[in-house]
């Protein structure tokens, strides 16, 4: 019986041993000397401005591509407008990404409507305010091309003109083409 109880007791002595190794591995770690939480950087949030004025060029774009199923270009054109006229913070990269594909609908919408040249002012302006290169400016290009093209087709066979505008057209895809090249390669460079 003795012999027993010691058994009982070195067993008990051992669930005792491990129930306090386990306990003090669950004692809370110490705090740190720091608070943990701080107030967020004006640069760690995402601008709230910025995200509503995206919010509101993304539904407006989605009408402009419903009035277009419907047939109805001059809701859609001004649908596309709007996108323009948003207010987005100073400096966001993202404004004139925007905006460069809202020019881009609008140039193509303006051209189906023939306003060749008020769909090249507002491409031309676009090309003119870009501060880098990006896909979007890339597509300027190529719809400043399908511009050349279309005022190719207007114009009478044998008029010299004709030649010019293809010229522009190529000339307009090939530095869409360029654009492109150039930020593949920037990829490739941060891979």
């Amino acid at each position: 019986m003795k012999y027993v109880s010691i058994v009982f007791g070195a067993i008990a002595l051992a669930a005792l041993a491990m129930l306090a190794a386990c306990a003090a591995d669950r004692e809370p770690a110490p705090m740190p000397q720091q608070s943990t939480t701080r107030v967020a950087e004006p640069t760690d949030v995402i601008d709230q401005r910025l995200m509503l004025a995206l919010s509101q060029a993304k539904n407006l774009h989605h009408k402009a591509k419903i009035y277009i199923s419907d047939g109805n270009v001059a809701a859609a054109t001004a649908s596309v407008r709007e996108i323009l006229s948003l207010e987005f913070p100073a400096g966001a990269p993202e404004a004139e990404d925007v905006r460069n594909d809202a020019r881009a609908l609008l140039g193509k919408l303006l051209v189906g409507q023939g306003d060749l040249d008020e769909a090249m002012h507002v491409v031309q302006e676009g090309i003119a305010g870009s501060q880098r290169k990006s896909f979007f400016v890339a597509n300027l290009y190529t719809v400043e091309g399908e511009i050349h093209e279309a005022r190719a087709s207007k114009l009478p066979a044998g008029d010299p003109h004709v030649v010019d505008e293809k010229h522009a057209a190529i000339e307009a895809f090939d530095r869409s083409n360029q654009i492109d090249v150039e930020l593949q390669k920037q990829l490739v460079e941060h891979q």
